[in-house]
């Protein structure tokens, strides 16, 4: 059915403008005049409301199968269409079996299936010994593979603290290795309800190192690279660095590292923990300058939930690691960022184009011709007080913070998305290469 979004303010090619968005068929047909004649149902903005493309989260942890205790896609989906996400990708942990190969990738597509009203695709896992196994990953579908330089927290997901025997194969097939980037020898034990202890446990020097190494690995075998969760700014020259040199690295960073500072984190609340953690505020204002230089190319929520009995343990050390934004992501960036002086278009570019040209998702993330009718309605201006949320559990440190940016609707290939009643979910399992 074609229909035409009519809206006094659209996020189109990186900046606000009139528009209306012509949808048919689940796709943008056109791009015209706010006042152009159509012969379509219209949905009609109101004038403090902006049409911007569905965000795209590549970085969630939706732990079904083995811990959907923890999270589950019908949840997370929900959260995500609450918060305007019509887009996510899943990370191999902390799921079981883990998405190391291709028959764990389809016990989780099973799993997914049927439950998601978002669309939703899937990492694949780089571990010790299955380099065999990352070609067969890559042509299943998966957008590429993810490592941790050091102890995961999980068991089944082992260390790959030299990723070069992986990153030689993933060069010859043009894969891209994601790496959680710390030094594990740089990385102590912190244990008690003092977060200045687990700060100094996990320094910005372990991050900076595990990256400098990354980035030799990268120069020697030719792969692409993409650091996750970038908390450290003391690591964005030496990004820039190799980026001028020609190395293909992108970076990311979170919603948490931009919105929150050590200096706020009360001892004992563990709902803060996340490694690598939230840092001081200089070095937060730091990371912006990066994400407005361009050397930090998105910013995605890394999801990461856990029960309430593993998140608020009140001890740094035993507390699971982890802060749930996923339906609320947009608003916790937004809030800052219009602090900051950036324009709601800023942030979008950063949290749906981005992320979707990380994934060769060409047609996701942006309001234009030929392109997926994934929109969200955003009132930037109206404030919330973060209450109760769609995610399996409540716990996040954001619980009781006003924030700027109210997500009044969703919309899924021109389908509005209700997350309170969803009705027959209508997301779709994606993979690499799906247009």
């Amino acid at each position: 059915m074609r229909t035409v979004f009519r809206a006094p303010r659209a996020v189109v090619d990186g900046a606000e403008r009139p528009a209306a968005v012509l949808v048919d068929d689940g796709r943008i047909e056109a791009i015209l005049p706010p006042d152009a004649p159509v012969d379509a149902p219209e949905v009609r903005l109101a004038a403090d409301e902006v049409l911007v493309p569905g965000l795209v989260d590549t970085h969630v942890h939706v732990n079904e199968p083995g811990r959907t205790e923890w999270e589950g896609f019908a949840s997370a989906t929900r959260a995500a269409a609450a918060g305007g996400v019509t887009t996510l990708v899943d990370m191999p942990l902390n799921a079981l079996p883990p998405t190391v190969d291709v028959p764990a990738l389809e016990v989780k597509r099973k799993a997914a299936d049927g439950q998601c009203v978002v669309d939703v695709g899937f990492w694949g896992g780089a571990i010790p010994g299955n380099e065999p196994e990352l070609r067969a990953l890559h042509e299943a579908g998966v957008f590429g593979v993810k490592c941790f330089l050091l102890d995961s927290g999980v068991p089944e997901f082992p260390a790959l603290p030299d990723p070069r025997g992986a990153m030689r194969e993933l060069a010859v097939f043009d894969g891209l290795l994601l790496a959680h980037a710390e030094d594990g020898a740089l990385v102590g034990e912190a244990h008690g309800r003092r977060y200045r202890d687990f700060l100094a446990s996990r320094p910005r020097a372990a991050e900076d190192s595990a990256i400098a190494g990354l980035l030799r690995a990268a120069r020697e075998t030719g792969a692409r690279v993409h650091v996750v969760h970038l908390s450290s700014a003391d690591a964005l020259p030496l990004l820039a660095e190799a980026r001028a040199d020609g190395v293909r690295v992108t970076v990311e960073t979170c919603p948490h590292y931009l919105a929150l500072t050590a200096e706020e984190v009360p001892d004992g609340d563990t709902r803060f923990k996340c490694c690598p953690p939230v840092r001081e505020e200089a070095n937060r204002d730091a990371l912006w300058q990066g994400l407005a230089d361009g050397v930090i190319d998105l910013v995605v929520s890394d999801h990461s939930p856990a029960t309430p009995e593993l998140k608020g343990t009140g001890d740094f050390g035993s507390a699971w690691g982890g802060i749930a934004s996923l339906q609320i992501g947009l608003a916790v960036v937004w809030t800052e960022a219009r602090r900051r002086g950036w324009s709601l278009a800023d942030v979008v570019t950063r949290m749906a184009t981005a992320p979707a040209d990380l994934v060769g998702l060409r047609h996701k993330g942006r309001i234009a011709p030929g392109a997926a009718a994934d929109l969200a309605v955003v009132a930037p201006d109206e404030t919330f007080t973060v209450g109760p949320l769609a995610h399996r559990h409540p716990t996040t440190p954001y619980a009781g913070r006003t924030l700027h940016g109210v997500v009044r609707g969703t919309w899924l290939r021109g389908e509005r998305v209700d997350h309170d009643r969803p009705g027959p979910p209508r997301g779709r399992l994606i993979g690499r290469g799906d247009a």
